[in-house]
């Protein structure tokens, strides 16, 4: 799916190091003046809001939808039966940043990057046994040789520099 806000996914085996290359690219897109937003995908369930909470228990009564307001920062809980697709996510909920991060995603159509670290694995999720056209870069803490550009992990500048020429330019 096309969306109109630039969008890449992050993507590798778990306890590779997504989030932590993704902390430092949000930092550094910052510095830069970019205003980001991120959607983190998990498989399990979760719940970020909790037993006692006023919004829990409105949740518990039967609302749909449930936003908690403060002046510094909104929640909104949603239910729903199945997961949105991700380009509604993003044209739903982020029409004010100039560039959407994704953890996870590993199945979706947006572009992605994928993280990869020599001591987690040399084999590449998006070069394995099927060849996902949506794989744009790779960013690897060892040589390798791949069809897309290779970025160095521990470089994040150099992975911040891809997104905004691939992305903001």
């Amino acid at each position: 799916m096309k969306v109109a806000i630039p969008a890449v996914s992050f993507v590798a085996k778990s306890g590779t190091g997504k989030t932590t290359l993704l902390e430092k690219v949000i930092a550094e897109l910052k510095t830069r003046g970019y205003r980001v937003g991120v959607i983190k995908h998990d498989a399990h369930r979760f719940d970020i809001d909790h037993p006692g909470k006023d919004s829990h228990r409105m949740a518990a009564a039967g609302a749909d939808t449930v936003l908690i307001s403060s002046p510094e920062k909104l929640a909104l809980v949603k239910r729903h039966d199945a997961s949105p697709p991700i380009g509604q996510l993003i044209e739903s909920y982020f029409g004010d940043v100039d560039i959407v991060l994704t953890e996870g995603f590993k199945m979706g159509d947006l572009p992605k990057i994928e993280v990869n670290r020599s001591e987690r694995s040399a084999t590449l999720i998006c070069r394995g046994e099927h060849q996902d056209p949506t794989l744009i870069a790779v960013a690897s803490d060892t040589s390798m040789a791949v069809d897309v550009p290779l970025l160095d992990l521990n470089n994040v500048i150099e992975v911040t520099d891809f997104l905004v020429q691939y992305f903001l330019k």
